[in-house]
């Protein structure tokens, strides 16, 4: 597979981020054009993985929708009737994704939501990976968040108030403020020797948290998430004082 640019919105330029993969039934988006909807709120994105995969790590912004009952995890496809449910305008621009190029869930699910009479549906083809890749940063809901700090022994909590390290203190986070986000790249505070290092972002509010964990991105460091709420709601987490 190659990229290609989206027959939509021919482009005078070659750019990464308007590129998309091609073929499959359903139109794409590219990364460009996906980032514009989530930005204006002009298209409902949906995940069409598991739930358990929409926590560790989805596009900001984006729905998580149940699965069809009876389905294996290979073959899984979302339940078009949990956005019959909720969403009965037929004409409701919606964008799916799932785990990028080789991944058929988006396609499935894409094709249920055409069946079920939804006119304007397009993949993000790229998915996850391809998100990932060219600069976004990822969320992580709160079970994920506590779960994969408990196995996964090689995360990075990353503290990003603005007075890091005050109190309440989160048990081994390490105090990276958005202003200091570069330096961190210096000082040992970030996982210089392996860039593929999960890294997780709490802070004062999911905006903070966001804020500080792009900017981790753009120095390189591709596997980031961050809680969109507050260190407050992870009590779990907490030192006591």
């Amino acid at each position: 597979m190659s990229l290609q640019q989206p027959s939509a919105q021919p482009s005078d330029r070659s750019d990464i981020q308007d590129g998309v993969v091609g073929g499959g039934n359903s139109p794409e988006v590219s990364t460009a054009q996906l980032r514009r909807a989530l930005a204006e709120a002009s298209a409902i994105v949906l995940d069409a993985r598991p739930y358990e995969e929409y926590a560790v790590s989805h596009v900001p912004g984006a729905w998580a929708v149940r699965g069809m009952p009876g389905t294996t995890p290979a073959l899984y496809v979302a339940d078009v009737t949990a956005i019959v449910e909720s969403l009965p305008d037929r004409e409701q621009p919606m964008i799916v994704y799932c785990n990028g190029l080789y991944c058929g869930r988006s396609e499935r699910f894409a094709a249920d939501l055409a069946k079920a009479g939804y006119r304007n549906v397009r993949r993000y083809q790229l998915g996850a990976p391809g998100w990932r890749a060219l600069g976004g940063v990822m969320q992580v809901e709160k079970p994920a968040l506590l779960r994969l700090l408990e196995q996964d022994k090689t995360a990075v909590l990353i503290d990003g108030r603005t007075q890091a390290g005050g109190k309440p203190r989160l048990r081994n986070a390490v105090p990276i403020p958005l202003p200091e986000a570069s330096r961190a790249k210096d000082d040992g505070r970030l996982p210089m020797t392996d860039h593929n290092t999960r890294i997780l972002v709490v802070a004062g509010s999911g905006d903070e948290a966001r804020k500080v964990a792009e900017a981790i991105v753009r120095d390189a460091f591709h596997n980031v998430a961050y809680f969109d709420g507050s260190f407050a709601d992870l009590g779990e987490l907490l030192e006591e004082s």
